[in-house]
């Protein structure tokens, strides 16, 4: 494991406050935005530490978002830095989405509205596709690429044409990857 940086208190909760509300699309690329951060370019947190934290965030229940800042910040600075990036992850979002809804509600008939509404969600289609490569990037190397391959589509198959919930997936993805390994 490459050796990383403490950071500051302030300095790691002023990370969480500017992209986790400055990020759309949903927690997936405010995960990726984190990990570029504290990853590439602040040195805080290593590569294996994201992928531990962010795959026990996405198996919790509730808001994965907010488990994965919970478990960056515990790991990066124990328990009071993770409730105060919860805090700030949570609280001026919310906030932001409320006032977000009550926008929509007043204008919901105006066909300009409806037409920047459906761009959005085109728009939040690509960059969830985009933070879902940036994550599996790293594992595309040359002797990986078959097994990535195979984990992503059997598992978008398994999901689709199976019904399976993530649990299971997960389960399954966790077994195959003890036995398949590069």
């Amino acid at each position: 494991m490459a050796a990383v940086t403490s950071p500051r208190f302030g300095s790691l909760v002023g990370v969480f406050l500017k992209i986790t509300n400055t990020t759309f699309g949903g927690g997936d690329p405010t995960m990726v935005a984190l990990q570029r951060e504290f990853t590439e370019r602040r040195g805080w947190m290593t590569l294996e530490q994201h992928a531990l934290i962010y795959s026990l965030a996405r198996i919790t229940p509730g808001t994965n978002v907010l488990a994965y800042c919970a478990g960056a910040a515990w790991t990066m600075g124990g328990t009071v830095t993770a409730a105060a990036a919860v805090a700030v992850a949570s609280i001026p979002s919310s906030l932001i989405a409320v006032w977000l809804v009550v926008g929509f509600e007043n204008s919901s008939g105006n066909r300009w509205a409806q037409a920047a509404v459906e761009a959005t969600v085109a728009a939040v289609v690509g960059m969830m596709l985009a933070a879902a490569l940036a994550m599996v990037r790293p594992q595309l190397t040359r002797a990986a690429w078959p097994r990535v391959v195979v984990f992503t589509f059997g598992t978008l198959l398994l999901r689709e044409w199976m019904r399976l919930g993530p649990v299971e997936l997960i389960a399954l993805a966790a077994a195959a990857g003890y036995w398949w390994r590069e």
